[in-house]
């Protein structure tokens, strides 16, 4: 770890982030719980589960 920690994120989120927000280029919220989601990646297919049966 650094001994001190890089300044200015604050001023960046309080003035940088709410103009990206009125323009549309910073998301205000998520579309899912995971970062899966987040990112709009499709979920794998679970190697592990039973493989699934035609009827």
């Amino acid at each position: 770890m650094p001994p001190t920690l890089p300044t200015g994120l604050n001023v960046f989120t309080e003035t940088v982030v709410p103009i990206l927000r009125e323009r549309g280029l910073f998301r205000e919220d998520y579309a899912g719980t995971t970062l899966r989601d987040h990112l709009g990646l499709p979920r794998p297919r679970n190697q592990h589960a039973a493989p699934e049966t035609a009827v």
